[in-house]
């Protein structure tokens, strides 16, 4: 609410959306078929000390305590931070472990989570091991929840028929034999949806043309940047 922010929204219908609402809807399936999921943030319930310990765990901290605690003021760092945190793929104690096949049979379906705040506290209640299981949007649902809990406005977003461009040139590829027939030779690929987040705030390192709503995306995947 303070113009001076990095955070600050001027909207104050935004400001209720993306700060205040504890509840949301989550756009699932395929482009024909669209699913809405209801989603409880719950991002008052008791959470802070929680969010607050996620950033004490992260790598981040671990390594250079002093530098991490220095730029818990700035939004993007944080960002980044908790984009970390919330998938426990890289062994930093974080919060999902994500799984996209096989058999659910031993621990929770990603498909049965309605909110983050269960997941949230079972993560505490379990020493902060990784919650298992997780998907896109459920790494997205619990990353909106940390955000606005930190004061940072957050959203969701769906998108289908997501490309996945595994070598980096800008086209999905796909390869056929002089029949017709399918080659399996391009790892590129294109997903039902991917959902992830966006967070607003200022970016005084690039420009004022930038302000504004940031992608965030907590799903693992591939490496960047190591």
């Amino acid at each position: 609410w303070f113009s001076g922010d990095d955070v600050y929204i001027a909207n104050e219908n935004e400001r209720q959306e993306y700060v205040l609402n504890e509840n949301g809807i989550i756009f699932v399936g395929n482009a024909r078929y669209i699913e809405a999921r209801a989603w409880y943030y719950g991002q008052f319930q008791d959470l802070l000390n929680i969010c607050l310990t996620m950033l004490d765990l992260s790598l981040y901290y671990r390594q250079d305590p002093g530098m991490d605690v220095s730029r818990r003021g700035d939004p993007k760092y944080v960002g980044r931070v908790i984009s970390s945190m919330i998938n426990g793929n890289d062994n930093d104690n974080g919060v999902l472990l994500g799984k996209w096949q096989g058999s659910f049979h031993s621990h929770e379906n990603p498909s049965r989570w309605d909110g983050s705040v269960v997941i949230l506290k079972k993560w505490r209640q379990d020493n902060y091991r990784p919650v298992q299981y997780g998907q896109c949007w459920v790494f997205a649902g619990v990353m909106c929840t940390v955000l606005r809990c930190l004061g940072i406005p957050t959203r969701l977003v769906s998108n289908f028929n997501s490309a996945h461009d595994v070598d980096r040139n800008l086209s999905i590829d796909k390869y056929y034999d002089s029949s017709g027939r399918s080659l399996n030779i391009s790892k590129d690929s294109t997903w039902d949806y991917h959902v992830w987040n966006e967070s607003w705030f200022v970016r005084p390192d690039l420009g004022r043309s930038y302000n504004g709503w940031q992608v965030l995306d907590a799903t693992p995947q591939e490496q960047s940047k190591g």
